[in-house]
């Protein structure tokens, strides 16, 4: 940043005060004599007059340094006019309080103008008024020279003194100028009134070609005082847009600082601008567009230079908001500017190729950034893991800071996007997708040797708990946040899914390891007592619910669910092991009766404790009516329907059931089966059930 404080501000040892709005009341230079030093004696000075009260009259010091500019004046115009007095008695110099009041007009004889000498006196008592009778003698002059009766010698002599008569109006002019607020308004308008009349002559001496001037006079316009005034506002801007800013507690690097120090300084000088000069200044002199186009050019052309550095992250997005955000809402668009910049029409700050370059490196930090923090926190959270450290508990929920610590960088760094613009705040949603969903995806695996290799700990279960309830937090994060297409959705949430299944196999292992030998009865005892047995296994099941309250409730709805596939697809499984025949319809009603009372049994202990699988109550009901029903149509109908709610219910799995009946003929079995190469229909959507249940 040393290199960039150098650009900025210069030079050391050349630098302004600094402080923020201070008004110095130190003297400032004169202009020479000539044209050259005139203008630059003008621009030297700085703009801070542009916020300096009209009401503040110029203290002691400045009297003195007034009466000390006008010595240097007359001294510095000493050579310029000596032909006015040369051979004439030197006429006493008017007292400082007449120099410095207002000016009481020259009474004047109505048939004649002034002479040179009595313009030059009024002139140096600064009135203005002299303007009028000074053109009338560049006119006279003008007149002389087309006439042709005077000689060369002569019209040089007479041009020479015009023009030093307006060399002294033009100093005049814009001295006042200059620091305007600090003049009288009165005097402030005959000044601009004398600058708008010099520019409407400028222009008509162009449209007639008379600026190369009459035969025997050296051409004198345009004069181009207008623009001498523009240069001197530009420099008035740069010299109060380049001071170094002052340091402030906030931590802000020193590009940071200097953006400040510019956007606040621009939009209170053009706040004072259209406050408190233009109502004083003539609408054709567009004194708000000339202030604001010069501190716009030169704010512009330190940003663009800025870019070429090879800038810090956090200089970069600070470019950017300035760029992007701050300067064109909070200065050129600010309650105060917003109207009167409407037509001026400054632009960017930077142009659209150099913001764009700026755009893909501010995403490439983020993306860097946000992937290591990212990794980091998982980091933090493998060590927990690997120390068997109890996770904390929320709301009687287990409790990982994982999921909140990603969701705060994912959502700084969008909120830092949008800062900039919206544009950028959506660009910025893909790259924080992309790096969310390999972060995520580094969690499952993490997650799943986690879960194979620390089964011995002590807090395994209550571990994968507190990850499993992660995943509701991510989950909401970003189908409110981001509201995106289902696909891309997904694609985000795979790992999430992925995980949760993992753990709910965990937290399960043992309940169904248990369940295991209850089912076996069912089919060893040739369901002689299944009523007693289911009875046994949802006694089972409720004793070890209690595990898995500190899951969220969404959660052990899910794991519910879970449960009542599992109940249901075991009951299947015995069914379909093709040891029952029964041949009788009686023995075959009396079977569908059991496997009825038993799906009531599984679907209301379920649904009591959560379960939202509606889509498992037709499962056992449907088949205890296949195997209730005798007529081979009538079990067509009903397996046809079937088929539509549990598509993977294939011929298998049709044909272990009805090996059940064994009063059908194989004919009957084969046109029963063939209902299943009829394409029904699915009702969406669909979930796996028989697809999980082997036949053989």
């Amino acid at each position: 940043m040393l290199s960039m404080a150098t650009l900025f501000h210069g030079p050391p040892g050349q630098q302004p005060e600094p402080g923020a709005l201070d008004f110095p009341r130190s003297p400032q230079k004169l202009p020479s004599a000539s044209e050259a030093e005139s203008e630059a004696s003008m621009s030297e000075a700085s703009s801070e007059d542009l916020v300096l009260p009209l009401e503040v009259a110029p203290g002691r010091e400045s009297d003195k340094a007034a009466k000390k500019e006008k010595k240097k004046k007359s001294r510095g115009l000493a050579s310029v006019f000596s032909v006015f007095t040369k051979g004439r008695k030197k006429k006493p110099q008017p007292s400082s309080a007449e120099a410095e009041g207002e000016p009481e007009p020259r009474p004047q004889l109505a048939d004649r103008l002034p002479t040179v000498e009595e313009l030059k006196a009024d002139l140096e008592r600064g009135r203005l008024e002299a303007a009028g009778p000074l053109l009338a003698l560049e006119r006279e002059l003008q007149a002389a020279a087309a006439a042709g009766g005077a000689s060369a010698e002569e019209l040089v002599r007479r041009q020479s003194k015009v023009e030093a008569l307006y060399l002294l109006l033009r100093d005049q002019v814009l001295g006042l100028l200059r620091r305007p607020l600090e003049a009288p308004p009165e005097r402030l308008r005959q000044a601009l009134a004398v600058l708008a009349e010099q520019e409407r002559e400028d222009r008509a001496a162009e449209a007639a070609a008379a600026g190369r001037g009459a035969p025997g006079l050296a051409p004198t316009r345009p004069r181009r005082w207008l623009q001498a005034w523009r240069r001197g506002v530009a420099q008035a801007a740069e010299e109060r847009m380049s001071r170094r800013p002052a340091a402030d507690a906030e931590g802000r690097s020193e590009a940071e600082r200097v953006f400040v120090h510019m956007g606040r300084t621009m939009r209170e000088d053009l706040e004072a601008v259209v406050e408190r000069l233009k109502p004083l200044f003539p609408p054709e002199l567009g004194v708000v567009a000339a202030y604001a186009e010069s501190y716009h050019e030169y704010f512009a052309a330190q940003l663009e230079a800025v870019a070429q550095f090879e800038l810090c992250p956090r200089d970069t997005y600070m470019l950017l908001v300035w760029v992007q955000n701050l300067y064109p809402k909070d200065v050129i668009n600010s309650p105060k500017l917003a109207g009167e910049l409407q037509g001026v029409g400054l632009g960017s700050l930077l142009p659209p190729k150099q913001i764009r370059l700026l755009e893909a490196t501010f995403f490439s930090n983020e993306a860097a950034s946000m992937r290591e923090l990212m990794a980091r926190a998982l980091d933090l959270e493998l060590k927990c893991w690997d120390q068997d450290a109890a996770p904390q508990k929320l709301d009687g929920h287990c409790h990982s800071e994982l999921a909140i610590d990603i969701i705060q960088i994912i959502s700084q760094g969008q909120a830092k996007a949008e800062e900039i613009t919206p544009d950028v705040g959506a660009q910025m949603k893909r790259v924080l997708q992309v790096e969310l969903a390999a972060v995520l995806r580094s969690y499952q695996r993490a997650f799943d040797d986690f879960l194979e290799s620390s089964k011995h700990l002590g807090n395994y279960r209550a571990n994968v708990i507190a990850n499993i309830n992660n995943c509701l937090s991510f989950r909401t994060f970003m189908e409110q946040k981001w509201q995106t297409a289902q696909d891309l959705l997904s694609h985000l949430l795979n790992p999430l899914n992925e995980l949760k299944s993992r753990g709910f196999d965990t937290l399960l292992q043992g309940l169904f390891g248990d369940l295991k030998p209850l089912f076996k009865k069912l089919s060893q005892t040739r369901w002689a007592a299944p009523a007693q047995t289911l009875e046994q296994i949802i006694c089972a099941v409720r004793e070890r619910l209690p595990e898995f309250e500190e899951l969220h409730d969404c959660f052990r709805e899910e794991l519910m669910e879970v449960i009542h596939l599992h109940l249901v697809k075991e009951y299947i499984i015995r069914l379909s092991k093709r040891r029952l025949v029964l041949r009788t319809p009686e023995q075959q009603q009396q079977l569908a009766g059991h496997i009825l009372a038993n799906a009531e049994l599984i679907q209301n202990f379920c649904t009591e404790n959560g379960s939202p699988a509606t889509w498992l109550h037709r499962a056992l009901p449907t088949l205890a009516e296949i195997i209730r029903l005798q007529d081979p149509s009538a079990i067509k109908i009903e397996v046809a329907t079937y088929a539509t709610w549990y598509p993977d219910f294939s011929k298998g799995h049709l044909s272990a059931i009805l090996a059940i009946k064994g009063n059908l003929s194989s004919s009957e079995v084969k046109s029963i089966r063939s209902i299943l190469d009829i394409n029904t229909g699915a009702h969406e959507p669909s979930k796996p059930l028989f697809s999980l249940i082997n036949v053989g």
